[in-house]
């Protein structure tokens, strides 16, 4: 015959104890995680939507800014262009000059 915890304990005795066992406080501790999991989990939302839109604002400043400099560039293309135009012509108003005095006889 095997002998097991429960028939060397009256069941009186059994059923007093259980009756003043305190509620584990684990529950507690359960629903605070999880609060905490949903606070976290909405305000991971919150700063995802938060980068996404910051994200979004930056492309579009990078974009305008892009933009912008390539106008720069176009506009500094052609003013190297007139400048380029006008360092030939002086050269040539320079050569003309110079052949003008050469020239004339000296007074």
């Amino acid at each position: 015959m095997c002998i097991n915890s429960a028939d060397l304990i009256p069941s009186s005795t059994l059923n007093s104890a259980f009756r003043y066992i305190r509620p584990s406080k684990r529950h507690n501790l359960r629903i605070s995680r999880l609060n905490r999991r949903r606070s976290s989990r909405s305000s991971k939302n919150e700063r995802r939507k938060e980068k996404a839109s910051l994200k979004a604002k930056l492309e579009l400043k990078n974009l305008k800014l892009y933009r912008e400099n390539q106008s720069m560039i176009q506009e500094n293309e052609k003013l190297r262009k007139k400048a380029l135009l006008l360092y030939q012509e002086n050269q040539v108003l320079f050569s003309q000059l110079q052949k003008k005095s050469q020239l004339q006889p000296l007074i």
